[in-house]
């Protein structure tokens, strides 16, 4: 059965309190709602006081809170990729898209935890995909090889993203002794006990700092040395 309103039903309606509803205002007050008070905010009953309406009426442009969860997801998606122009060099094509995902993901760090793990089907995240898997068909990839090359890339940016953005969704508090153990705790390991540990103590403050960076280095590294074409191939084909 489709998850998807009919259209009929998605018809832009006023409020009681002459606020026009309609889909995009309900993700918009969904997102704010995560961000100021967590996904366990994402309920029918505060979406219709936030919005001055009758909680049953968000049922005429969703089917269930799950179905805004995926709306919310994709609205992410189309925010980071918004004006998004993939170049010639498909490694950096694929390099930018991992940060504008990064970077959606921390500009709604709540909202990030509900959309990491979840396939939205809507037109945002299909036109990611699109994308991404023509870069590496770009890059001379079969198609059965760009399309799981394209999972182990998508996968590896996600997980780090949500990582990262779990890290800014935690209290000043939280963050702050995250970062003194490594600037105090492991530096005060037995040398005996931990003898790796002692070898890079001076190193292990940065154990702090995000790893997104690197990780998406190495994965395009070893992509670019596996494409046919060479990393800056260029079929002609427009993602």
């Amino acid at each position: 059965m489709s998850t998807r309103v009919p259209e009929e039903r998605r018809r832009r309606r006023p409020t009681r309190s002459g606020v026009l509803l309609s889909e995009e205002l309900i993700v918009e007050t969904a997102l704010r709602l995560i961000g100021e008070h967590g996904p366990e905010a994402l309920s029918v009953r505060r979406l219709g006081a936030a919005l001055g309406c009758d909680p049953t009426a968000l049922y005429r442009y969703f089917h269930n809170t799950d179905d805004l969860v995926l709306a919310v997801a994709d609205r992410i998606i189309g925010e980071a990729m918004r004006g998004f122009e993939p170049g010639d060099d498909w490694v950096a094509s694929l390099r930018e898209m991992a940060r504008r995902i990064r970077a959606g993901y921390l500009a709604h760090p709540r909202a990030a935890a509900l959309a990491s793990h979840r396939v939205t089907r809507r037109a945002h995240e299909i036109r990611a995909v699109e994308t991404g898997i023509g870069l590496l068909l770009s890059a001379g990839f079969a198609p059965a090889d760009a399309a799981r090359l394209y999972l182990a890339f998508v996968d590896t940016v996600l997980g780090h993203a949500a990582m990262d953005a779990a890290f800014h969704a935690l209290t000043r508090q939280q963050r702050d002794a995250d970062q003194r153990a490594w600037q105090h705790v492991y530096q005060a390991l037995d040398p005996a006990a931990y003898p790796a540990l002692t070898a890079v103590r001076a190193e292990l403050p940065g154990m702090a700092d995000s790893s997104f960076e690197a990780a998406v280095e190495l994965l395009l590294e070893a992509l670019a040395a596996r494409a046919p074409a060479g990393p800056e191939h260029d079929s002609g084909r427009t993602a």
